[in-house]
């Protein structure tokens, strides 16, 4: 998750990164849910998102230029869609705008279409547009807990690069955040997380029958 933006993609100078969830339709048109922490400006104007060029966003994003960021204090949804294991897709709503979908419990949305993209890195650098916006439900916050499983969340996607020992510290350190602060969601979302982590450890353990 690391790279600068290439010099030809148009800077947010007075941007910060937003964890949140953006949508995008598939080519058979069916809804894709994918946690993104892009650039967003003051405003809520303009957004910088840097999704890998292997991922199904970017793909979609680069086909129909058009897709939906959201602010939200479901931390469950934010956990599952990271590791890509959406049992049941939530509510959706369409978007009059643009040609996408709204998460009905989302707290705000940020309907976007895409102004410029550099394809020369392994991560995409696309600016867009909000065309469309709108508030649901007042934002609850990220407490310590929902805090941890964002960051548990963030660790997940990358058992592949890290240290397998790093990881297990990490996801104590976060537990105990989540003990002490979480609610029903929040243990939910870390305990699924953790078991996630676990399963893709022992993977890279090598077995008895590991002829090298």
């Amino acid at each position: 998750m690391s790279g600068d933006v290439p010099a030809s993609v148009p800077s947010l100078p007075d941007g910060l990164l937003l964890e949140g969830i953006v949508t995008t339709l598939n080519n058979d048109g069916t809804p894709h849910i994918a946690p993104m922490g892009p650039i967003v400006d003051a405003d809520f104007a303009r957004l910088l998102l840097r999704p890998f060029r292997s991922s199904v966003t970017y793909r979609n994003l680069k086909r129909s230029g058009q897709g939906v960021l959201h602010v939200t204090d479901d931390v469950a949804l934010f956990a599952r869609a990271a590791v890509g294991r959406i049992d049941e897709i939530p509510k959706l709503l369409p978007a009059k705008t643009i040609d996408g979908v709204i998460l009905a419990d989302a707290c705000r949305w940020y309907a976007f279409r895409v102004t410029s993209h550099d394809d020369r890195g392994e991560r995409a650098a696309i600016v867009a547009e909000v065309v469309e916006r709108g508030l649901t439900r007042h934002f609850f916050g990220f407490n310590r807990a929902k805090h941890a499983v964002i960051e548990a969340a963030i660790l997940a996607t990358r058992t592949h690069l890290l240290d397998s020992q790093y990881v297990l510290n990490e996801y104590e350190r976060l537990a105990v955040l989540v003990v002490k602060t979480g609610g029903r969601q929040e243990h939910t979302a870390f305990d699924f997380l953790w078991k996630y982590v676990r399963d893709q450890l022992v993977q890279r353990v090598p077995t008895g029958n590991n002829d090298g």
